[in-house]
């Protein structure tokens, strides 16, 4: 009984856990990133309250296996000049080399990654979604504000008219006499709004 009760304690502290993160997704738009080969058409179309990201790739690329993975890290697969070009570096030692040895050698190592892993990500031809998925959402943004200014121009039409309509009416002659006279305006009473019987 004591394991269940620490299984559903458990169970209660993942559910609150994973609640921000549920709340997070919520408030942004729904992105569907597809990915279509030559002319094909995109499945499933878009709806109006999502991003359709597409990226769209050769035919050829159809049933090959994809860029990413048809390169090995093996050092039997490395070129010559990649080789050659890794014997420069023999000698350098020191301060900022990444090297075992000489003093502070080992300084230049984190920097190393760092320029290894920029250059990785400046040169992959991978597909970037979030550079397609913030173009889509910046075109989106774009049109915002020329419709809202259409809606507004529209709303604005529609209650000039209904303005212009009213003081027409109110302008209007009632039977023979006018608005203006002063029998009209004394003949006339406002009669209130009959309610309905309450039930």
């Amino acid at each position: 009984m004591q394991t269940h009760s620490i299984f559903l304690s458990l169970a209660a502290a993942s559910i609150a856990m994973a609640t921000p993160a549920a709340a997070q997704d919520e408030g942004g738009d729904r992105v569907n990133m597809v990915i279509v080969y030559g002319d094909d058409e995109v499945q499933p179309p878009a709806n109006a309250d999502e991003i359709v990201v597409v990226a769209r790739l050769p035919e050829s690329e159809r049933f090959r296996i994809p860029e990413s993975l048809r390169f090995s890290s093996d050092p039997a697969n490395t070129a010559w000049a990649e080789r050659v070009e890794a014997f420069e570096f023999v000698g350098d030692f020191g301060a900022l080399s990444c090297s075992p040895t000489g003093a502070a050698g080992y300084t230049g190592c984190t920097q190393e990654l760092i320029d290894i892993a920029y250059g990785e990500k400046r040169e992959a031809s991978s597909v970037r979604f979030g550079q397609l998925i913030a173009e889509a959402r910046a075109e989106r943004l774009s049109t915002i504000d020329e419709d809202a200014a259409i809606r507004q121009a529209e709303v604005e039409a529609i209650e000039r008219e209904y303005l212009e309509r009213l003081e027409r009416e109110r302008a209007a002659p009632v039977g023979d006499e006018t608005l203006d006279s002063p029998a009209a305006t004394a003949d006339r009473e406002v009669e209130p709004l009959a309610l309905p019987p309450e039930s």
